[in-house]
């Protein structure tokens, strides 16, 4: 199980690349969900109403990852799935990327149109600042107060990270962990005759 994974910081600038007068501008965005995806693509839409193409690929998740190619009108294959193959390339996920194509009067042919998006795709990610993200779990316990310190003291020494407390007549601390560890955590505390998992998240 993969706990950690590359992702980009925040949306690109728009890239331009031309070829042979046509122009390629691509723009990346970090995502979490299809919603998100759909949105920031419309919105290049508006963006460029008048361009012949908005082709994209995306990649979401981790384990396993989901991703979706779209040449959007252009030849099977030329546009969506290189543009995936940065995303696999640069090994980033939660990642959508959009090239919109302006048509220049010159058809660009198959190697051509594979080259100009695979490249507009490439350029687009390189000025992206790419960071590594940790896949975590948020677990939620609940026990009464006489367990506090039993249940503190398995917290120090396994130096687990307590995301936020709640200590009243039934106190409750929700503990972030590596999505790989998560299990055993929840092992080590409700070893504690009265501790409860609640919520995972």
């Amino acid at each position: 199980m993969l706990d950690k994974y590359k992702t980009i910081t925040k949306a690109s600038e728009a890239h331009l690349y031309k070829v042979k007068n046509s122009k390629f501008f691509g723009y990346a965005f970090p995502v979490t969900n299809e919603l998100e995806v759909k949105s920031w693509i419309q919105q290049i839409k508006k963006e460029h109403y008048n361009a012949r193409h908005w082709c994209y690929a995306w990649r979401l998740g981790v384990d396993p990852v989901r991703y979706r190619a779209n040449d959007d009108g252009e030849p099977s294959n030329t546009a969506g799935q290189p543009i995936l193959g940065q995303l696999q390339s640069f090994e980033i996920t939660n990642v959508l990327v959009v090239v919109v194509r302006y048509f220049g009067g010159v058809k660009l042919g198959v190697g051509g149109l594979i080259s100009a998006y695979r490249t507009t795709a490439k350029e687009c990610i390189e000025i992206c600042e790419i960071i590594e993200k940790r896949v975590t779990d948020t677990t939620e316990f609940h026990f009464e107060y006489a367990l506090m310190n039993e249940v503190m003291r398995k917290v120090k020494q396994h130096q687990l990270h307590i995301i936020n407390q709640d200590f009243q007549q039934i106190c409750k601390i929700w503990i972030e962990t590596p999505q790989s560890e998560t299990t055993n955590v929840i092992k080590i505390l409700t070893s504690v005759y009265g501790v409860s998992q609640f919520l995972k998240k």
